[in-house]
C-alpha cells in the first residue's frame, strides 16, 4: 500500500526499495543509525597478522569488539601476535612453549601450522634468529612467473631475460 501511495505521488521506483526501506522498522530498529557489516574472514585476518603500530584507528576498534565477542579468536589473536614477537626479537627460546600452548589451546586453525612447525622445528629455529631470508628471490620468481603468464607462454628466453631485467630495474626505482 505505501509503495501504490508513494507512486500516486510520482514515485518511479521498484517495489523492492521501498520493502528494504521499510524492514528495518518493522523489526524495530531504529532507522537513522546505521548498520555495520561483519568483517569478511581476510579483513580478520589481516586484523590478527598486522602488527599493532600498523594499524588503524578504526580497524583497531572493530578488532576490539570483535575480539571481545569471540574468545577463540581472542586466543588466536594472542598466540599469532607472540610468534610474530619471536622473529622481530630474533628469539627461539619461546617456541617450545609457544607450541605446547598451542596444542592445550585446541584451536583446529593452529593445528596444522603447529604440526608443520614442529616437525621442522629446527629449520624454524633457524629462521626467527637468523637475518637472512630468500625474499629477493622470491620476488625475482615471482616476476619471471608473472612474464611468463602475461606472454602466455609465447615468449622465448631472450624476451623473458629482457622483461625480468627492465622488472628488476622498476624495483630498484620504486621500492
Amino acid at each position: 500500500m505505501l509503495h501504490q501511495e508513494l507512486v500516486a505521488k510520482g514515485y518511479r521506483g521498484h517495489y523492492q526499495r521501498i520493502k528494504m526501506a521499510v524492514a528495518p522498522l518493522r523489526r524495530g530498529l531504529p532507522i537513522n543509525t546505521p548498520r555495520e557489516r561483519p568483517p569478511s574472514p581476510r579483513e580478520v585476518a589481516r586484523w590478527i597478522t598486522t602488527a599493532p603500530s600498523r594499524r588503524g584507528l578504526h580497524a583497531a576498534e572493530q578488532r576490539r569488539r570483535l575480539l571481545e565477542h569471540c574468545p577463540e579468536l581472542d586466543r588466536t589473536h594472542d598466540l599469532v601476535r607472540q610468534f610474530a614477537a619471536m622473529p622481530d626479537a630474533r628469539d627461539s627460546a619461546p617456541l617450545s612453549d609457544w607450541l605446547e600452548q598451542l596444542t592445550t589451546a585446541r584451536l583446529p586453525a593452529l593445528a596444522s601450522p603447529a604440526k608443520a612447525i614442529r616437525e621442522d622445528q629446527p629449520a624454524a629455529v633457524q629462521g626467527i634468529t637468523t637475518p637472512f631470508n630468500s625474499g629477493v628471490n622470491e620476488g625475482r620468481i615471482t616476476d619471471l612467473k608473472l612474464q611468463k603468464r602475461i606472454t602466455a607462454g609465447r615468449a622465448g628466453v631472450p624476451l623473458l631475460r629482457h622483461r625480468v631485467i627492465l622488472m628488476a630495474l622498476l624495483r630498484r626505482r620504486y621500492p
